[in-house]
């Protein structure tokens, strides 16, 4: 079981560093913990990866971050294709591909997300696949370091989960397509993440602001630990 968190553009470095020493006072036991902090904030640890990353070594791409600066801090984890890249920084699907094989080619673990918006989703299940299918065109889906997060994009930020009914179908779904990990992320909080994780084909949660609170971040692995069990 996974349980990742994605500060975004939240924390600084002596923030993320004071956050882990607080995170490791517990026994993971056999959860697997990911954090996602800014770039700024990136440093070597065995927990951290790295929110988004342009595929070359280096270059001229103002503003991006490439393999040779994620190296510098052995950092070989990495978040691609979250809603919020793909709608408010408008990476096309071709871009996002071309990523994930540079990232694979490079042995990254790879949380890769897919979601539809509100008006996909009241057309029901069957449309809702036919989207997140778009999502994962040239994506290889037998990667073996490839976790799959299903966040719908309008529980994003919003406060709404989708329903516990609205999971089980869509992991159901995306169960059929690759056998990888399928994580639920669209705000996941400590009051209901106990059901999330119950749901058959949920193999984890990638939580963005409830993560944000150390505190809070240790229970649900606790609990992620308890359903383990």
């Amino acid at each position: 079981m996974i349980v990742a968190a994605n500060f975004k553009m939240h924390k600084t470095r002596k923030e993320t560093k004071e956050y882990l020493k607080k995170l490791k006072s517990i026994n993971f036991e056999d959860i697997k913990v990911r954090v996602f902090p800014p770039f700024t904030a990136l440093f070597e640890d065995e927990l951290i990866g790295a929110q988004n990353g342009y595929p070359a070594i280096n270059g001229a791409y103002t503003g991006e971050i490439g393999l040779e600066q994620l190296k510098e801090f052995n950092i070989n984890k990495i978040l691609i294709g979250h809603s919020e890249r793909r709608n408010i920084l408008n990476e096309s699907q071709e871009f996002i591909a071309k990523k994930f094989e540079f990232f694979k080619k490079e042995n990254f673990e790879i949380i890769y997300c897919i979601g539809e918006p509100l008006e996909i989703r009241k057309k029901g299940i069957k449309e809702v696949i036919k989207y997140l299918k778009t999502q994962l065109i040239g994506i290889d889906l037998n990667y073996q370091k490839l976790i799959i997060a299903y966040e719908p994009v309008w529980a994003i930020g919003t406060g709404v989960s989708a329903s516990i009914e609205e999971i089980k179908e869509t992991h159901y779904e995306i169960r059929k397509l690759t056998n990888r990990p399928i994580l639920y992320g669209g705000s996941v909080k400590l009051n209901n993440i106990e059901e999330i994780l119950k749901v058959e084909n949920v193999d984890g949660v990638l939580v963005g602001s409830a993560s944000l609170d150390v505190k809070t971040f240790k229970q649900m692995i606790q609990i992620a630990k308890e359903i383990k069990k």
